[in-house]
């Protein structure tokens, strides 16, 4: 994710209002590296602004990721994970307390997109989630 500056210029030029609500949840994900959910922004926001709706966290994270500012991971099928780093990169999910680490190891040489698909598909990125437990609760 972009500097706050940035992205209250992309979403003025995409037609949104620039809340302090809007502003808070840029701040939270701005260098967040703990992937978190819009569950976990909607409560920090709730604290300093209490009338939030989850809805409008909801509706802002899902702009920032089709403006491309933000990655989507779903990792469970209860909630979605918010990535404010949008470059390449991959995931370590941890089985027993659902930390998200990043990987930022170049697995390109090693995936192939089987023959048999090459001529229906054209690919143009991947992500690959490890699952296990890390070191903290191994």
């Amino acid at each position: 994710m972009e500097s706050v500056e940035k992205l209250t210029h992309v979403l003025r030029n995409n037609g949104m209002k620039i809340t302090p609500q809007r502003l808070m949840i840029f701040k939270i994900l701005e260098n967040n590296t703990s992937h978190p959910s819009a569950e976990e922004v909607f409560k920090r926001v709730k604290k300093i602004y209490p009338a939030v709706s989850f809805t409008t966290i909801y509706k802002t994270l899902e702009t920032l990721r089709d403006l491309g500012e933000v990655k989507e991971l779903i990792i469970d099928e209860d909630r979605k994970h918010y990535d404010p780093n949008t470059n390449s990169h991959h995931h370590f999910i941890c089985s027993t307390c659902k930390k998200i680490l990043d990987i930022f190891e170049d697995f390109s040489s090693h995936i192939k997109l089987p023959d048999s698909l090459k001529s229906d598909y054209t690919v143009f990125g991947f992500q690959i989630s490890f699952y296990g437990i890390c070191k903290e609760c191994g």
